[in-house]
Order: C-alpha cells, then structure tokens, then sequence
C-alpha cells in the first residue's frame, strides 16, 4: 500500500505508519455507535449546588489558591469563524449578481437582520472606515463584502479569537482579550501569575502574538496580574490519513498522500503537554462583556472547588491501593472505596461482573481510581446546541458519564434515539481538570481515551470524493476513560456566537 516515498513522507510528518494503518482498517469496518443506558440528570450523574454549597466550593477553591495550587486556562481558539458568516456569504454573492437589494434581503432574513442592526457591532466603526477609504457608498453589499474578504476586515478567514466581539467605553474586546480578562478573575495563582494556553493555527499564531503585545501591560494593570500566555498548534503528527471511496489513500496531484486535521480530539495532545494542578477548559466564542461575568467566575470556582475536593478523597484511595498489597486491605476498605467509585466518580461495574475475589476487586479498583479526573458542567436544555450527558456503556463493559455527541448515537436505533430525546442537559464546554495522580505526577492523557469512538466523514478535493477520519473528541472520547462528576450549570455561563447575529444578543451588548 505504500512506497519507500510514502513511508518517508509519513516519517516526515512526525506520524506513526502503524496508526495510519489502524486508521484505514477504521475506514474499512467503520466506528461503531455508543450505547447509551439513560440520559444523565439532576440526582442522577448531575449534582445540583445549592447556594451554601456554592459558596462553601468557592472557598474551598480560594483556600486552595492560597496553599499553592496552580490553575490554568486552556482554550481552543484554531477554529476559523467562516461558519459564522454562512448567511452573508450566500447574501454576498446574490448582491453581486442581482442589482436590487432590497429583493435580495428580503430573502436573507439574517443578511437584512445583519444590515438594520449594523451599528450594534463592535467592528462597525472599523468597517465603516475601511468602507469610505476604499471610495464605496456604505451599504448592505459594501459592508458585507468588506467584513469577509482581505481588502476589508478579512473576518471570513480569520479565527474567531481574533474578532471584535464587544463594545466598551474604552474601546472593543476580542473573545481573546475577553478570556485574558476573564482567566484573570478565577486562573490567577497566589503569586498574581495568570496562566492561559490557546491552540491556534500555525498562519494565525502571530496575530494573537501581536494582540497580546498590544493588550498585556493593559490588562496586567487594570486587573493587578501577570500573563503568562501560552500558544501551540494541532500537531502535523495527529492529522489522519484521506482515503478514497475504495478505501485507498487518497493522493494528491503530485502523487503524495493527503492527511486531514482530525478534529478537536487532537488537542489532547497539546493538553497533554501543559502542567498545571487544575486546568479549565473552555471555547473560543463563549464569552461576555465584563458586566455579566460574574456567574461564570462564581461557578468556575465552585466547579474547581468540587474538583478538589472530591481528588482529596480519591487520592486518599489512589494511595491505598497503590502503595498496600490487597492482602493488607480489609473488605470494608474495599467495599468504601468501591462505593465511592460508583456512586461518587460514577463508574459502575460491568453488568455481568460481580467482583467475588478480594484480589480481583483489588486490581479493578485501583486501575479506575489511577485515572485524571474533570468535572463537567451542564446546562438545563433550552435549544441550544451541544452534546449531552449521558450514562453509557464503555468498550471494557462499565458504565460512566460520558459526554455524547448525536452523531455517536445510532440513527436507526428507537430505543437510543428515544433516550436521546429524553436529555435534560447538554454539554457548554465548561470542564475543570486534574492531571496528576497523589505523588503529583503527570498523568499521560493519552493513555484514557477510547479509539472506537472516532468519527468519518465524506468530503472532496479538486473535484473527487474522499473520505475524512475524525479522532474522538476531546470531551468526549478522547476523555472517556477518566473519572467524571456532572455540576448543573446555569444557562447565563453560556453564551456562544455561532452566527453573527449571535452578537446582537443582549448578552454581547453593552
């Protein structure tokens, strides 16, 4: 299948040739779907806080801050924000080829929406300008046509971290100034350091550089901090392999294989490279104006602070069972310790196994409690997008929280549709991570994933038809085999802009 040219290509990329080919007999057999047991809710793998026990969390965290841990923010920002911009695209282009405007944004309700609200934007004063100084008549094709392409704004291709997202008195913020901003209020270690991590595209990482350069000494003044921010890019060496329709590797016009990013589950390579105590995990466009961040840096506290709390009774297991012969540990140790992975880290034993031998008890433990740990927040259903929480089945046969996406639940299926449909919550990306086992030593995070849960996809190139692999995602398969606790959220901590008119939401306006 592949020449000494295609072994030195694949060498030179940094990828593995025994991974590639596990990647085409992927494509060959397909993955299969997740059986999931029932949605998770409230007192049912979600834990509601009240607000003593938010309070009680959030001084648990601070006292936490105090004695030395060390958080950091991670945030994936590679994304390019052409999504966004889905509506004006296709308005663009019947402006271009139909003179009455009018006509054409009477069909294009978020084009018309994008025009009569156009002052609202935090870029419109910026487009405004670009538009005289380029001699054009400021109308709904000039302001489209000079916010996505390059002789305007370019934000048709930029990422959306670099987007002008609100308005201040000060000036605008983008959702990269609003994270520096916001990572400060609950990502600060005691010595005032604040740690931040993006993951950026290699022709894009300069651009937040320079913003940084701009805004840092700002920031650093204004919120009594210091930055350390931190950049890295999707590594060449996670991208998988392009097939065609027979399932050969796709190849170029040169003759050289075609390799893809595989998705936002290669990030847990770059996560896996960061060292910290407690790692936030949070999207690029889910951020606000300084005037509502308060619930979210309450309840990022009081996620950490549930964290920690629950890692001190783990450890306190972890180092039983790692460092005591099972001979030394009675049942009632055992049973406690088992009580508290399944009721507690919310994993339950396969439904055929029961655990009659000490020793094989023993073994299983301590291979569940020698995990990372995340504590997910999740937020009632109100329409928005997002994967759930559910209780699934996983490839060794236990049953534990996971976070599922619809595309991994079989379509044909009745039965897992029908829970599906049953979903209290979904997934914000709101997650609070702890990598380290009791020594402090770093867990590999790609040791905890689960390859099956992987995804494929059709596409094309130069007019032919390939086929994509994704890698499991990186909240959901590729953190499948960690321990996991749910925390309701509420709705006020999300606030995505998938679309721009998503800006004009009150939430993004002052």
């Amino acid at each position: 299948m592949f020449s000494t040219k295609d072994k030195k290509q694949i060498e030179n990329r940094g990828s593995d040739l025994r991974t590639i080919l596990t990647q085409i007999e992927n494509f060959k057999s397909g993955f299969p779907y997740l059986q999931i047991k029932e949605a998770a809710s409230v007192d049912n793998g979600i834990i509601k806080l009240s607000d003593e026990k938010i309070k009680k969390y959030v001084a648990f965290y601070d006292e936490k801050i105090e004695h030395g841990t060390r958080p950091l923010k991670f945030i994936p920002a590679s994304g390019a924000a052409s999504r966004m911009f889905k509506a004006l695209f296709e308005a663009l282009e019947a402006l271009e080829n139909e003179a009455d405007e009018e006509s054409v944004l009477s069909k294009n309700k978020a084009a018309k929406q994008f025009n009569d609200e156009f002052e609202k934007f935090a870029f419109s004063s910026d487009l405004e300008k670009i538009i005289k100084d380029n001699g054009e008549k400021i109308n709904a094709k000039s302001k489209i046509h000079f916010l996505l392409n390059e002789k305007g704004l370019n934000y048709g291709a930029l990422p959306k971290g670099l987007l002008k997202f609100h308005k201040y008195q000060t000036g605008e913020r983008t959702p990269f100034e609003e994270h520096l901003v916001e990572g400060a209020k609950y990502a600060t270690e005691k010595t005032g350091l604040a740690k931040l991590h993006f993951t950026v595209s290699p022709e894009h990482q300069s651009v937040f550089e320079s913003l940084l350069d701009v805004v840092k000494s700002k920031f650093e003044s204004e919120l009594n901090v210091t930055f350390e921010v931190s950049f890295s890019q999707q590594k060449p060496s996670t991208d998988a392999i392009a097939v065609d329709l027979n399932n050969e590797p796709f190849r170029e016009n040169d003759g050289s294989i075609l390799f893809r990013p595989a998705g936002h589950g290669a990030l847990i390579e770059n996560l896996n490279d960061l060292n910290a105590d407690v790692i936030f995990i949070k999207n690029i466009d889910n951020v606000v104006p300084d005037r509502l961040k308060a619930p979210t840096v309450e309840y990022k506290k009081a996620l950490a602070g549930v964290l920690l709390k629950n890692q001190e009774k783990l450890f306190f297991y972890q180092k039983e069972l790692n460092e005591k012969h099972p001979v030394a540990l009675d049942h009632a140790f055992l049973a406690a310790a088992s009580n508290f992975l399944e009721n507690t880290l919310n994993t339950k034993p396969a439904e055929s196994q029961y655990y009659t031998e000490k020793e094989e008890l023993y073994y299983y433990l301590r291979e569940k409690f020698n995990r990372p740990l995340r504590v997910c927040g999740m937020v009632k259903n109100e329409g928005e997008p997002g994967g759930g929480p559910f209780w699934a089945k996983n490839s060794d046969g236990t049953i534990s929280l996971q976070v599922v996406e619809s595309s991994q639940i079989d379509p044909e299926s009745v039965q897992q549709q029908n829970i599906l449909k049953n979903a209290t919550h979904f997934n914000p990306v709101d997650l609070v991570c702890a990598v380290k086992n009791f020594k402090g030593e770093k867990y590999d995070l790609t040791k905890f994933t689960d390859p099956s849960t992987g995804f494929i996809s059709k596409k094309s190139k130069d007019g032919k038809e390939l086929k994509a692999q994704e890698l499991p995602g990186l909240w959901n398969g590729a953190m499948s085999n960690w321990n996991t606790l749910f925390v309701e959220v509420p709705i006020e901590t999300f606030n995505p802009v998938k679309t721009v008119n998503d800006l004009l939401r009150d939430q993004h306006l002052e």
